[in-house]
């Protein structure tokens, strides 16, 4: 591993810990948890419960991602670094044209559950099958350093989901109603845009 790796995996933490930043990834539970009167404690399970599915969903596409380019990668020989720098830089460009859009809280959240186990099932579903896939691409730019990378990269996207779910939940619960994340929800997609162009063009100029 070295610097330029580093710093992949450094953007990757930021573009993970702000995806789970965006209310849709713990407002619902805070709202559920107040419904069916948890503690606090149990609310931060379960919110810690989805977080897991989330980032599981997310590896596994990784995986499949990766697998399918290292087979590609002995026919494509010195294309490769500028093929997959080619493609962060347009998925980039992708969510900064796209834009702003409708961040809703999933109905899970508005809704009332008869009993813990359904409301913990739905919870858990939204999540899981709504990876992070603006981290997917980072796995490309970490591949050429092996399945170690792949490793650290599924770790660091695991610490950073779980991190930034966990700590808006408890401030929600603890009555922080005001935490300021309204510009998260208008500049997500344009921030993270940017980090994908920004790593996109390191990972065409700066193959090491």
């Amino acid at each position: 591993m070295n610097s330029f790796f580093a710093s992949i995996a450094a953007t990757g933490f930021a573009v993970a810990f702000l995806h789970a930043a965006l209310p849709t990834h713990w407002l619902p539970f805070v709202l559920v948890g107040r419904a069916q009167k948890w503690s606090t404690g149990r609310t931060l399970g379960v919110t810690l419960l989805a977080g897991l599915g989330h980032v599981a969903l997310t590896i596994a596409l990784g995986l499949a991602l990766v697998v399918a380019g290292l087979a590609l990668q002995p026919a494509l020989g010195g294309l490769f670094h500028w093929i997959v720098g080619g493609l962060m830089v347009a998925v980039g460009l992708y969510y900064i044209v796209r834009g702003r859009h409708n961040h809703a809280v999933p109905d899970a959240g508005r809704r009332t559950y008869t009993s813990d186990r359904a409301a913990i099932v739905a919870l858990v579903t939204l999540l899981t099958l709504s990876p992070c896939e603006a981290f997917l691409p980072y796995y490309l730019a970490g591949m050429e350093h092996g399945w170690q990378a792949f490793v650290l990269l599924s770790g660091v996207l695991m610490a950073a989901t779980a991190a930034g779910m966990l700590i808006f939940t408890s401030l929600s619960l603890a009555g922080f109603k005001r935490l300021g994340l309204h510009w998260v929800e208008r500049y997500e997609e344009t921030i993270l845009g940017g980090a994908l162009i920004l790593v996109g063009l390191a990972v065409a100029f700066l193959k090491t």
